[in-house]
């Protein structure tokens, strides 16, 4: 039940806390906890549990828990687990390029874009594909969609 060392479970949720980031900062584990607590009444969470649960303290959360802090980060809960369907690795997946664009200023260009029509959309590809040219780095001509 308690190791105190890393697993996958303690990576996973732990990676949710440092993307999935509200106004530019981590949440704390007792933000999510009352969060959580709050869309799932009957739910036994709190910041210290969450906290345990990160550092590998705590191996073994409820599959309601599970269940409830992924609809909180908004990923699937088979994120979890060792998945067949690779549903799960898919969601690293996108994480780790969230992680990445977030790091390089991108997701800040991508949120803007939100709601523009085709049009001024094309224009900024268009835009965008000449400053790569100006700069010396090769076309973009794979955009994963995972």
């Amino acid at each position: 039940m308690s190791d105190g060392g890393p697993t996958p479970l303690t990576s996973r949720l732990d990676r949710l806390f440092k993307i999935s980031r509200p106004r530019g900062r981590q949440w704390s584990n007792a933000e999510v906890a009352a969060e959580v607590k709050k869309a799932n009444p009957d739910l036994r969470v709190s910041g210290a549990y969450l906290s345990m649960l990160r550092t590998g303290k705590r191996t073994s959360p409820s599959t309601d828990l599970l269940v409830a802090l992924a609809r909180f980060f908004g990923v699937n809960p088979s994120y979890f687990f060792d998945d067949e369907d690779g549903q799960g690795e898919r969601v690293r997946r996108q994480l780790e390029q969230l992680e990445m664009l977030r790091e390089r200023g991108v997701v800040g260009i991508a949120q803007r874009a939100v709601g523009l029509p085709q049009a001024n959309l094309d224009l900024i590809i268009a835009m965008l594909d000449q400053a790569r040219r100006q700069q010396g780095l090769p076309p973009v001509t794979d955009v994963a969609q995972d």
